[in-house]
């Protein structure tokens, strides 16, 4: 019986070549002002360079932005929305939000949108916007937040008062595919105030600047389509050929073009009136004789003028088209979006049969928010450096910022971490997007990670970017195990592993796993160092620039990292293997290594403490001064909890089928035990599967107890990523120099790396996501042979296949409405989510108060934090 989905078929068409569905999508950016791409300045100021205010007038050069907007994949031809509720001083073209230096905790979007739905290959897709009927507050949500300290809470839109009495308008937007270039939009705009209330809908429609940069050979148009049967315009690109936008009767035709106002940002000197921010001098003042004189331009937008009635709909229909069409809004139009919400539907309900109805929507919105962040990127480091012909950007940036990436060019579309907070990149967040990727499209969820690999992304020393502002940072090394996380999980779905795949990352992974031997490993004893991981603030110190007294500073988590990295590489060998005999010496390599590692860290052999601390029952960073001296840093944190991460059961089967590797682990056995070195074969049985586990069995008891202690790491939301043991301020003196660290259950207190992000307490999903299959690869081993108390202290005793069904519980629940309907997401602002309108609606945050479970940081994080649809997945498995 067939079981696929229209939505299948379609994700088939398209990889297969014979359609191309996924030509448009969501790729526009929900912020391209403040990036490092846009970042002409001498001294590496982003958000000041092309602040907010300048966005509206100033020409983007290396993409653009929108609200619920589209593109084709390259951005040539967008389409976002714009507004005015008739009492701000500027359109709505753009989401705003605090730059990093005018947040109390670093940058923030300021504004109320939601992603409802998306299908992988975007043939169905809705968007919600809340637009306030007064005026918007944005001198206010910069000054009340620059008077709130690093104690003190974010100040909100919804703490501004705004939405008390529900005088905002809830703006959908959806677009439905009737073919791979014929995009049909539908904007409907509710009053949800108890009074009428006015307000003008402009959906626009502009032409990416390459003209005013590189030169192009003819400068693409946007003209009026002269008919009287129908509204529309025709567009005219050298890159992408011509389209149609169709609409229902406007006010008026507005054109401009998309070109810098020289005027208004430089006090400089137009060469002509149609630039880029002339729609809102329009319509602000009322005055529409400029935008009307044209007939053509780079950007248009049709004007609807409305008046809404109170709890009142009114619906505006577009129709964005490769083909000429007599009747764009015919009964088809209405169909078309009836087939696509029912596909959509039957999708998602294909994909989480086992779901509750509450578990599939906190699904759908996750599936949603992953897919509305898939954005187109463009970067080329070597013609940034040097700039466009005609152009001279300052010398600085010849040392400056990724002025070492010359060879990093990339012209792609990237799931984005948060469209708005993070429109880049982050090489360790990609790879945990893929693995919720690949539960709707397994293709593009490979395609992705192998992108990091390619050589105009990877360097040729083997370094993996790690994310636009700092490309040299170094982000944990979870590429492999992303790599096999997907593997799995097709072959479950489908019954068939794609090896071809698995052989390619494994190949280019070999690189990078070369560079981090040569380049983090600076004492040459296999314990890393890496600098702040992506952990950002876990350390007393900013692990990143400049260690405390000149010394070296040993990492749990970089070492633990690298043994996580060599068993994913293992595996990946050993499943490669079965096929490919050759491979078979590669398991032996990454055996090997992962043997030196475990050594290394444990340092049980020889007598030595290591970075295990026997009367705390934890592993510690060490701090190796020029001297020689080694200087415990004693933080109890995730950092330490990452040694548990590195395990790997080793099925019988497969050392069956590896008779050269068999023999190998066999003779480092004896060698070990002859020798008498540190035993890492600790769980060893002839004839059974074996266990790799950087932690040795005695240490995983004492871990484990920390762990699941609701007084140091369980909480009732899941792992917190700092003990709660610090709320008892942690200090060493070092060098006559005091760092302390303390347990910070929700916003960041200090400003190390911009102070948006706290690892210093909260929850993180990702990091959960990896203990839960941690917990599940020891089940794999020991079954019900190893139980734990659950929480620690009680009389409940758990394998570790259920202590990870109930941590998992305790992560979906962030999600879930409680008796009274509240979700602990939302915990700042329940009141408000009791409303109608609000209370179905949920957002994906970066992480999460470690005592009750609110959102904090990036509002819309759904790349990495849509893994609690993978976790709901799983529990219902």
């Amino acid at each position: 019986m067939d079981t696929k989905t229209v939505e299948d078929k379609r994700l088939e068409e398209h990889y297969s070549k014979k359609k191309d569905w996924l030509k448009w999508g969501p790729y526009l950016s929900e912020r391209q002002w403040g990036t490092v791409r846009e970042d002409y300045s001498a001294n590496g100021d982003a958000w000041n360079y092309l602040p907010h205010d300048h966005a509206r007038s100033r020409t983007y050069r290396w993409g653009e932005d929108g609200i619920a907007g589209i593109s084709d994949r390259y951005c040539n031809i967008c389409f976002a929305l714009a507004l005015w509720n008739g009492k701000d001083p500027i359109l709505k073209e753009r989401l705003f939000g605090l730059t990093g230096p005018e947040g109390n905790h670093g940058e923030d979007v300021k504004e109320l949108y939601y992603y409802l739905e998306n299908t992988p290959t975007h043939s169905y897709m809705k968007h919600l916007y809340k637009y306030p009927q007064n005026e918007f507050p944005y001198a206010q949500l910069v000054a009340e937040n620059q008077k709130r300290g690093k104690h003190e809470t974010e100040y909100e839109f919804l703490d501004t008062g705004l939405f008390d009495n529900n005088e905002y308008f809830d703006v959908y937007t959806e677009y439905a595919k009737a073919g791979e270039e014929d995009m049909l939009i539908r904007i409907s705009i509710s009053n949800r105030g108890p009074q009428s209330a006015p307000i003008s809908l402009l959906p626009t429609l502009w032409i990416r600047n390459f003209w005013s940069f590189t030169g192009m050979n003819q400068k693409p148009v946007i003209k009026k389509i002269a008919t009287k049967n129908t509204h529309g315009v025709f567009i005219r690109h050298e890159y992408v050929g011509e389209y149609h936008l169709y609409f229902d009767t406007p006010k008026k035709y507005l054109f401009t073009e998309n070109e810098t106002n020289t005027e208004r940002v430089f006090n400089g000197k137009n060469d002509h009136p149609f630039k880029k921010d002339l729609f809102h001098d329009a319509v602000v003042n009322n005055d529409f004789s400029l935008a009307e004189k044209n007939t053509e331009g780079t950007k248009f937008a049709p004007l609807y003028q409305m008046k809404i009635a109170s709890g009142e709909t009114k619906t505006i229909h577009l129709r964005l088209s490769k083909n000429s069409i007599d009747q764009p809004f015919n009964t088809d139009f209405d169909q078309v979006f009836s087939d696509r919400i029912q596909e959509s539907r039957e999708f998602l309900e294909n994909l989480t049969q086992n779901s509750t109805t509450e578990q599939r929507e906190i699904q759908k919105q996750a599936f949603a928010g992953l897919l509305w962040t898939k954005q187109y990127y463009n970067y080329e480091v070597e013609q940034w450096l040097n700039g466009d012909p005609g152009s001279h950007p300052p010398q600085e940036r010849k040392w400056g910022r990724n002025s070492s990436w010359t060879t990093f060019r990339n012209h792609d579309i990237l799931s984005m971490p948060d469209a708005w907070e993070y429109p880049w990149f982050a090489a360790w967040d990609s790879a945990f997007h893929c693995v919720t990727f690949s539960m709707v499209d397994h293709e593009f969820a490979k395609k992705q990670l192998l992108l990091f690999t390619k050589e105009w992304y990877m360097a040729a020393n083997g370094q993996i970017p790690a994310y636009e502002w700092n490309f040299s940072d170094v982000n944990p090394p979870v590429q492999a195990w992303a790599a096999i996380q997907i593997y799995q999980m097709e072959l479950r779905k489908t019954g068939k592993g794609d090896l071809d795949f698995l052989k390619r990352m494994f190949n280019k992974l070999a690189l990078n796993f070369t560079w981090w031997v040569n380049r983090e490993d600076s004492l040459n004893n296999n314990v890393f160092e890496g600098g702040f991981l992506g952990l950002d603030n876990i350390g007393v110190f900013d692990r990143s620039n400049g260690v405390p007294g000149g010394g070296v500073l040993e990492q749990v988590d970089g070492t633990s990292w690298m043994a996580l990295y060599c068993l994913n590489m293992l595996e990946m060998a050993i499943e490669i293997a079965k096929e490919d005999a050759s491979f078979e010496d590669m398991c032996i390599k990454y055996f090997g290594h992962f043997c030196f590692i475990t050594e290394a860290l444990n340092k049980i052999s020889d007598g030595a403490a290591g970075a295990w601390d026997e009367n705390d029952g934890f592993f510690y960073d060490t701090l190796i001064l020029p001297n020689t001296e080694r200087i415990p840093i004693k933080v109890r944190s995730i950092s330490g909890l990452l040694s548990l991460a590195a395990v790997l059961n080793v099925r019988k089967e497969s050392l069956e089928k590896l008779p050269r590797f068999k023999s190998s682990m066999g003779w480092y056995r004896k060698y070990r035990m002859e020798n008498n070195k540190y035993q890492v074969l600790e769980e060893y049985e002839d004839g059974k599967d074996i266990l790799l586990s950087l932690v040795p069995r005695k240490r995983l008891d004492v871990l484990m107890k920390s762990i699941l202690d609701e007084a140091e790491f369980l909480s009732d939301y899941g792992i917190r990523s700092l003990s709660k043991a610090h709320e008892e301020t942690y200090s060493i003196n070092i060098n006559g120099a005091e760092y302390c660290i303390n347990y910070e259950t929700a916003e960041s207190t200090t400003d190390l790396f911009g102070g948006n992000s706290n690892w210093r307490g909260p929850i993180w999903m990702p990091m959960n996501y990896l203990f839960i299959s941690t917990f599940k690869e020891y089940h794999n081993h020991f079954d019900d042979n190893l139980k734990y108390a659950y929480p620690s202290g009680s009389d409940n005793y758990l394998n570790l296949k259920e202590i990870a069904f109930e941590i998992s519980k305790r992560l979906i629940s962030i999600f879930k409405g409680d008796e009274n309907g509240n979700r602990p997401v939302n915990a700042l602002h329940q009141e408000k989510h009791q409303d109608a309108y609000f209370k179905d609606l949920i957002l994906f945050y970066e992480y999460f108060d470690g005592n009750n479970g609110r959102g904090v940081g990036a509002s819309h994080q759904t790349g990495w934090t849509a893994l609690v649809a993978n976790l709901i997945e799983e529990i219902n498995r």
